[in-house]
């Protein structure tokens, strides 16, 4: 019996070789003034063609241009057409956006003083997104992601001046103002 213990223990077992548990052999000294940077970099990230980076900017210019252009063929000063403020209508007062639909049909038709008229705020806001549109369309043709980090003091700066127009538009002076 005690002669197949000493069989059994006598036949190699497979795995790493005794040799091997001493680990593998280490690396060659790098040779002298060579300084070893770790792994390679990682190959330079490419920009996407040309077509993925303006599929945005431009999808977003033709839902503004359709958008503008359904105003500027639908009259929003004929009844019925559009909805009614709700504010205005339980309320009688104007809110920022009224006479914005009226502005953007004064503008499709190129009437800048109408446009202004029925709320000068809108043009601002038309002006003011043709220049962040061409920025995006600028630097998306030439693969710069575009950056926009507004603080706090830039909303609470938007909100006053939104603020002040509705106030100011609703009283007897800011006439003016109204659509």
């Amino acid at each position: 019996m005690n002669r197949g213990v000493e069989a059994r223990a006598a036949t190699p077992v497979p795995g790493p070789s005794p040799t091997a548990a001493a680990g593998p052999e280490p690396a060659p000294a790098d040779p002298p003034g060579h300084h070893h940077r770790g792994p390679a970099p990682p190959p330079p990230h490419r920009p996407p063609p040309p077509y993925r980076r303006l599929a945005a900017p431009l999808a977003a210019m033709a839902a503004v241009a359709g958008a503008f252009a359904y105003v500027g063929a639908v009259d929003p000063n004929e009844p019925g057409h559009y909805p009614v403020c709700p504010l205005l209508r339980f309320t009688g007062i104007y809110c920022p956006g009224c006479g914005g639909l009226r502005s953007a049909h004064a503008f499709v038709h190129g009437e800048l003083g109408t446009a202004l008229g029925a709320n000068a705020l809108a043009v601002a806001g038309f002006l003011l997104f043709a220049v962040f549109w061409a920025v995006w369309l600028v630097r998306a043709a030439a693969a710069k992601p575009v950056r926009i980090t507004l603080g706090p003091g830039w909303w609470w700066g938007l909100g006053a001046i939104l603020a002040v127009f509705t106030i100011v538009r609703n009283l007897p002076f800011g006439s003016g103002l109204v659509p």
